[in-house]
């Protein structure tokens, strides 16, 4: 009778996190197994969708924003390393990211400060110059921004499937396969300590491993209900794309003229025109609770009116523009906004890797880079990330 294949590490969840954290680990050697019940970059997913912000602004928290330029330079060097032709879009375009800042912004002053210590390349603008630069772009009672040159938007679907298909190169066995998991009685934070063998998928299958990551996003709550029901938040979110003027005047909402933009003030971000896919906006607030396998995913009015009021405050020319798509996706927050990186507290051989809080998407890379230390034992451990912190008191701050 055959031996079972038993694999270093079985990632769950192919989105960004998982996905990184499978080519990360086969990089340095481990056999890898990755999972995922709806395929990478799904539609129900976190990390489907068309664009994501990779920004190095964070306030103070500079953990983030050395996060974030790590990433940035590991997106870079996957794009270049997969390369892309011509006609192909870049995953990766260098928009810029404008903040938007008020006299009295404590937030944005932290942020230039933390880029400045970080030695991260940024401009300061004052009303005058915002105006001058962006004219299409209405400031009301902005009263100067910060631009970070060099950060811009991935396209994410695009890329968590880029890396996906590199780390089938590397040697990333994948397999779409929903996985069975009764949680354990003994599941608690105070439980005895103990390891799994394998897991079970729907189809029947077993994934037998020495370890195993769940990166599942907004499934982590599903899966470990008695630990993270209460721990991880999913939040229903609502996403639209305007039409741009058409000819010349396009070119007034595309990045070559337009970086993305956020105003943390007002809780609502743009981005230009990529693609053709028209100008998108999103208010950031957090919506009502939301279910990834079940929840209908069509727009409500109420949002509809929101955004467009937004849209029009800040870009008077798109006023009466049509939507031309919509989306509805999720946010899984933790209490503050910091990741759960950590280990299971009942099962040794289990890691708990989630709580993008809308933020996570761009810091996949260094995501990965930190778990594939910890299951090696060569990583520090960083405080923030763990389940310990983690409350069932939303009190957000990290943005």
């Amino acid at each position: 009778m055959p031996t079972k294949k038993t694999f270093d590490v079985a990632v769950v969840g192919a989105g960004v996190f998982g996905a990184w954290t499978a080519y990360q680990l086969r990089r340095a050697g481990a056999e890898v197994v990755l999972v995922d019940a709806y395929g990478p970059g799904n539609s129900r997913s976190s990390s489907g969708g068309e664009s994501r912000m990779i920004r190095m602004g964070y306030g103070p928290d500079e953990i983030y924003t050395r996060m974030a330029k790590r990433s940035l330079a590991l997106w870079q060097e996957l794009f270049h390393h997969i390369g892309r032709t011509e006609t192909a879009p870049r995953l990766f375009q260098a928009t810029g990211i404008l903040w938007l800042a008020r006299d009295n912004d404590p937030y944005c002053e932290a942020t230039i400060a933390t880029l400045e210590r970080c030695q991260i390349r940024c401009e300061q603008l004052d009303h005058a110059e915002l105006v001058r630069r962006y004219p299409q772009l209405e400031p009301g009672e902005i009263s100067w921004a910060i631009l970070e040159p060099d950060s811009g938007v991935l396209l994410a679907r695009q890329a968590v499937q880029a890396v996906v298909a590199q780390a089938g190169t590397a040697g990333v066995v994948y397999s779409n396969e929903a996985v069975l998991l009764p949680e354990p009685a003994t599941s608690n934070r105070h439980s005895a300590i103990r390891n799994w063998q394998s897991v079970k998928t729907t189809s029947g299958g077993e994934i037998f491993a020495k370890q195993f990551v769940f990166a599942c996003g907004p499934w982590l709550p599903k899966i470990f209900p008695a630990l993270l029901g209460q721990l991880i938040h999913i939040t229903r979110q609502e996403v639209f794309f305007f039409g741009v003027p058409g000819g010349d005047a396009s070119s007034r909402f595309g990045p070559e003229r337009l970086p993305a933009w956020i105003d943390f003030n007002d809780l609502v971000y743009g981005i230009p025109n990529l693609d053709n896919r028209g100008f998108k906006l999103a208010i950031d607030a957090h919506g009502p609770p939301f279910d990834p396998d079940v929840g209908d995913r069509l727009i409500s009015i109420d949002s509809l009116v929101a955004a467009r009021a937004c849209l029009a405050a800040r870009l008077p020319e798109l006023a009466k523009a049509p939507v031309i798509e919509m989306r509805v996706c999720q946010y899984e927050n933790t209490s503050n906004g910091d990741f759960l990186i950590d280990r299971h507290p009942a099962v040794e051989n289990v890691w708990l890797v989630g709580g993008g809080s809308g933020h996570g998407f761009k810091h996949g890379p260094a995501v990965g880079e930190y778990v594939t230390a910890l299951i090696s034992g060569n990583g520090r451990v960083e405080p923030r990330f763990a389940l310990a912190t983690k409350d069932n008191v939303q009190q957000r701050r990290v943005y």
